[in-house]
């Protein structure tokens, strides 16, 4: 995979990104290259945004929210892990996969918002 350079993202994006190897109970990504899905929430330049993890690993519980989008005409189930929001590097950025639908986007954002209050 390639990264992006210059890259253009908005809120509601989904991209595959290198997560890299992280520590503890951080959330790695997946084979060599550790790439795992990601939801865009806020990008704050052309440099940095908070993006949520993604998995396929179905979870229930207040750290989780379940969703599907499609990717190549095929719909995917997924969560998005809410407790490894983070703020990223567009530099992880590898490519665009789909978008997160309006619907479940301001539902995700207030089940984060309820996990923080």
């Amino acid at each position: 995979m390639v990264v992006l350079q210059n890259s253009i993202f908005k809120s509601k994006n989904i991209f595959y990104m290198n997560m890299g190897k992280n520590i503890g109970f951080e959330q790695d990504g997946k084979g060599d290259n550790f790439v795992r899905p990601v939801v865009i929430v806020k990008g704050f330049n052309k440099n940095m945004f908070f993006g949520i993890p993604l998995s396929t690993k179905i979870k229930e519980g207040k750290f989780y929210y379940r969703f599907s989008f499609y990717k190549k005409d095929k719909e995917v189930e997924n969560i998005a892990l809410l407790s490894q929001m983070r703020l990223f590097s567009t530099k992880r950025l590898l490519n665009k996969i789909s978008m997160m639908n309006i619907d479940d986007f301001k539902n995700m954002k207030n089940k984060f918002k309820e996990l923080i209050d």
